[in-house]
């Protein structure tokens, strides 16, 4: 110790040496870092694989969870392009415990103002760029140019294809390779569709993630890269507008919230997630499953037929709205720092590959406008709880599967709740298509965070082909 301290004495009084690090070098490596963070990270959990290693790369690089969320959405365009594309949209919930302040992110994908009637395959316009950009804005740590690089990397390097994207493509291969820039991509030399471990090369899509990077979120929307979207779009049958673009704004907001004994279980100010939050009271309120989902699905339809969120959590079901029979396909991801930040994420293209068509040129699978046609709106379903006394995290989670999301999460939050592990609890048994369908990720943490990490646990579901990754 004594020689430590003459040596800071002596760098003190020498030209050129400003701190002890510059005598002794760094310890570890740099904010930004794979490796800056040691021991606990925080959790991380994703129904596409891929996604989740980059999530437990930014935390343990010194990133918080909306940085880290920021990363995973954009990687998703890259790995799981069929449910998450960059033209597509969705929905986040974040928890802020420096603030005791939750948010919710909506940036869903919605039709054009104007149809055009060249249009035969109309185009969403994209909200998971500038969704992401302004969660980020307001929670984020890391440059943003940062927290998107991986997804540059993967899509100009290649990435083996991931269980999830290879059931996909068998699902729609033959409608989808109609169109030639989706041959190209996704099927293999023979016609047959690309199958898990196949390399997926993207250097169109890495072009244009690159061009955000360098250029900025908002020429996407407002700039160059906004017209050649139009452009593109229109090349697709999907015939976006300059105007539209400039005018897709994300809205961030105070969630909804109710409250279940000491913490407060928050959602977003859309159906599905309304709908969870709206079943796992009733099922704290000892409820049976089958009644619970029958709540679920009875909130959610009340939102989406426009019923005030706030109003229908409290217990307010206006009669009268109903869920279409089918709804566009979901994915997500979870992810909490070591200090009880936690983001909560579902995207959509409210379609699997959204119109089966790729921008030329941008490399951006089309996400379809809901509401024409046949194309089913998604459900995207989210959850998060905390505890204002404490300002502390508890819980986050989030579902996909349709009609079944909003009782699948619910069902999984609950027995978490009651001591599960995130293990136990996303593999529970649910009722009917609940079980068959559902697909929950989930951290929870019983002691709360960032009181007692060591109560922490985290898990994807066993029926999907998600990973969870944490401390360790």
């Amino acid at each position: 110790m004594v020689r430590v301290g003459l040596a800071t004495a002596a760098c003190a009084t020498l030209v050129g040496c400003a701190t002890v690090e510059g005598v002794f070098g760094r310890s570890g490596p740099r904010l930004g870092t794979p490796g800056f963070v040691q021991g606990f990270l925080g959790g991380v959990a994703a129904e596409e694989p891929r996604t989740a290693l980059i999530g437990r790369d930014i935390l343990a690089a010194g990133g918080s969870a909306a940085d880290a969320a920021a990363a995973m959405g954009f990687a998703l365009g890259v790995t799981l392009p069929s449910r998450a594309s960059l033209a597509g949209g969705g929905v986040c919930l974040a928890y802020d415990p420096r603030r005791d302040q939750a948010i919710a992110a909506t940036f869903l994908p919605r039709a054009p103002s104007v149809l055009d009637p060249g249009s035969d395959r109309p185009a969403a316009l994209p909200g998971t760029p500038r969704g992401l950009f302004a969660l980020h804005a307001r929670l984020g740590r890391l440059p943003f140019e940062q927290a998107i690089a991986p997804a540059e990397q993967l899509a100009r390097f290649g990435t083996p294809i991931s269980r999830a994207l290879a059931r996909d493509l068998a699902i729609v291969a033959t409608p989808l390779f109609a169109d030639p820039n989706a041959r190209a991509r996704f099927a293999r030399p023979n016609g047959a569709p690309l199958d898990e471990g196949d390399l997926l090369v993207q250097p169109e899509l890495a072009n244009l993630i690159g061009l955000i990077r360098s250029q900025g979120v908002g020429d996407l929307y407002q700039g160059g890269l906004a017209r050649r979207l139009a452009e593109a779009s229109r090349a697709a049958g999907g015939a976006l507008t300059f105007e539209d673009l400039r005018n897709t704004l994300p809205q961030l907001t105070t969630t909804v919230s109710i409250r279940l004994g000491p913490d407060v279980v928050h959602a977003a100010p859309v159906g599905g997630s309304v709908g969870a939050a709206a079943a796992l009271r009733a099922l704290a309120a000892r409820a049976s499953a089958e009644d619970a989902a029958a709540t679920a699905r009875a909130a959610a339809a009340a939102v989406r037929a426009g019923a005030d969120p706030q109003a229908v959590l409290e217990g307010a079901m206006p009669a009268g709205g109903a869920l279409p029979a089918l709804l566009g396909a979901t994915t997500s991801f979870v992810v909490v720092d070591r200090e009880g930040q936690a983001v909560t994420c579902a995207f959509t293209n409210n379609n699997l590959f959204g119109t089966g068509r790729i921008a030329p040129g941008l490399g951006l699978v089309l996400a379809a406008a809901p509401g024409i046609g046949a194309v089913p709106p998604a459900l995207p379903s989210v959850l998060l709880m905390s505890n204002s006394p404490l300002r502390a995290f508890r819980l986050a989670a989030a579902a996909s599967g349709g009609e079944a999301s909003p009782i699948a999460l619910a069902l999984a939050a609950r027995e978490a709740m009651v001591g599960r592990s995130a293990a136990d609890a996303v593999s529970a048994a649910r009722p009917a298509e609940a079980d068959r369908v559902g697909r929950v990720s989930l951290v929870h943490c019983a002691g709360y965070l960032p009181r007692d990490p060591s109560s922490c646990s985290w898990a994807a579901d066993p029926r999907g082909f998600g990973l969870a990754l944490g401390a360790d």
